[in-house]
């Protein structure tokens, strides 16, 4: 069943400002865009540059005043999809280099940290039941609240305070599959869900593929519960929120409105 994506935002920059934006569905495989429309606002300089991965466009903006952008897409969802807490995990030495990255710390995801405790609360699991267990255990121990976080919190914030958004949620997840030694991302995302509607995310962890000998798989996990991987429209991946915002301002910027609308058709 195809998705329908209508977003737009507004912002405001005082001087000349360098700004990159990433908002668009990404023509990828496992998603099929039927229809998509941009609309921008003049500025000085427009860009399209390869995302993370190459997984969807980031778009580089010069611009100052007031700036609106207006998107609208229809995607098919042709996704993989598996029961995850039946795939095993990968060795490190048989991950491949697209995957290894996805093992180490960043900035909003101190895996490390986290180790003593995966290896308590989750002993004697391993691979797609140790991501099972990780998706469950913050499920019911993590109060979704909008406003409860900002910009600066991390995975091990949120795991101190127990409640947080989207964003929080998808990192704690990030975290603990790293620290399991389960290579894990961060996935900004449209999903039809997504209760208020806005722009989500959720978690994306490399398992053993059953269908590809000595191959592995991507599998989405939302911890909040509000996003099916079937329905889910992917946006762009990175190691964590710093690498997948959908605005990133490299100057003084005042962030003015958005919408998010997002449907089954």
């Amino acid at each position: 069943m195809p998705i329908s994506i209508q977003s737009r935002f507004a912002f405001t920059l005082d001087v000349p400002t360098d700004v990159l934006l990433q908002f668009e569905a990404a023509p990828i495989p496992e998603q099929n865009i039927l229809r998509s429309n941009t609309d921008v606002s003049r500025s000085e300089h427009f860009a399209r540059v390869a995302a993370q991965d190459d997984i969807g466009e980031r778009i580089w903006i010069r611009a100052v005043g007031d700036f609106e952008v207006e998107y609208s897409a229809t995607v098919e969802i042709e996704r993989q999809l598996a029961d995850i807490s039946r795939l095993e995990g990968l060795s490190p030495h048989d991950m491949p280099g697209e995957a290894v990255q996805y093992l180490f710390d960043s900035r909003y995801c101190p895996a490390d940290r986290f180790q003593p405790f995966v290896e308590a609360e989750f002993e004697g699991t391993s691979g797609g039941a140790r991501v099972t267990a990780i998706r469950e255990w913050v499920a019911s121990h993590f109060e979704y609240v909008p406003g409860s976080s900002g910009p600066e919190t991390g995975a091990a914030d949120t795991f101190i305070s127990r409640q947080g958004i989207c964003r929080d949620f998808a990192h704690v997840v990030v975290s603990l599959a790293r620290a399991s030694t389960i290579p894990a991302r961060y996935v900004a995302c449209y999903s039809p869900g997504v209760t208020p509607q806005d722009f989500h995310a959720v978690a994306e962890v490399f398992l053993n593929d059953p269908e590809t000998p000595g191959g592995g798989t991507w599998q989405l996990v939302d911890a909040t519960g509000m996003a099916e991987p079937c329905d889910t429209v992917k946006i762009g991946v990175g190691r964590d929120a710093a690498d997948v915002s959908f605005l990133t301002s490299f100057g003084p910027s005042n962030f003015r409105s958005s919408s998010v609308q997002v449907t089954k058709e």
